[in-house]
């Protein structure tokens, strides 16, 4: 079950990474600043979550996280030179699926730490969305989780799903598979037909 995690873990760290290196691409950054944003994408969540609790911060020991970002990286660099244009939605829906995956492995995270249900379920949005936030602060772009379509409540919704699974006696693999699908399936909605949550009115 552990190396089912990990494998968890490391295809959203990869997933995360690929969104930093599109985003380092669109600001014609130089190498060294697309493997920092490809990064900080990649771990700066689930090292803010690991803080907040208290527990030893995921990757310090375990170098197999900065190999797969670093051939995340590489993999994307490279069809990016040879493709020349990226479509425009190639990023969104890249984070989307990365969101799906870290906001499920914080919950979970969280859960095991002995958490009340409530925080894990915020510690699911901080791992799903911090590393992208910090990644859109460092490229000068307004974060995705402040603007624009449904977000962090994607993530509330996935954290919810999966709680609940276990809650009610759903096997651990088949929570995670129901929430991530729900985190993901909301997130694409969300971007396809713009569903937002308005506060103020805006002129079109």
């Amino acid at each position: 079950m552990t190396e089912l995690y990990h494998w968890f873990d490391l295809i959203g760290i990869a997933v995360f990474a690929v969104t930093g290196t599109l985003v380092a691409h669109e600001k014609k950054m130089d190498g060294f600043g697309v493997v920092v944003l490809a990064t900080v994408a990649a771990i700066g969540g689930g090292t803010v979550r690991d803080v907040i609790l208290n527990v030893p911060v995921f990757w310090l020991h375990d170098q197999s996280f900065f190999y797969a970002i670093l051939a995340a990286v590489f993999i994307t660099s490279r069809l990016i030179n040879k493709q020349k244009s990226i479509p425009h939605y190639t990023l969104q829906i890249a984070d989307a699926f990365g969101l799906a995956f870290f906001a499920v492995m914080g919950t979970q995270k969280a859960l095991l730490a002995g958490m009340p249900h409530m925080t894990a379920i915020i510690m699911g949005v901080i791992t799903g969305c911090f590393g992208g936030m910090i990644r859109d602060v460092l490229a000068r772009e307004i974060p995705m989780l402040l603007k624009g379509e449904l977000y962090a409540i994607t993530c509330i919704a996935g954290g919810i799903v999966y709680t609940l699974g276990i809650y009610f006696g759903l096997a651990t693999e088949l929570a995670m598979v129901l929430a991530m699908l729900t985190t993901l399936s909301l997130r694409i909605a969300a971007i396809k037909w713009q569903i937002t949550v308005h506060v103020f009115n805006y002129p079109d």
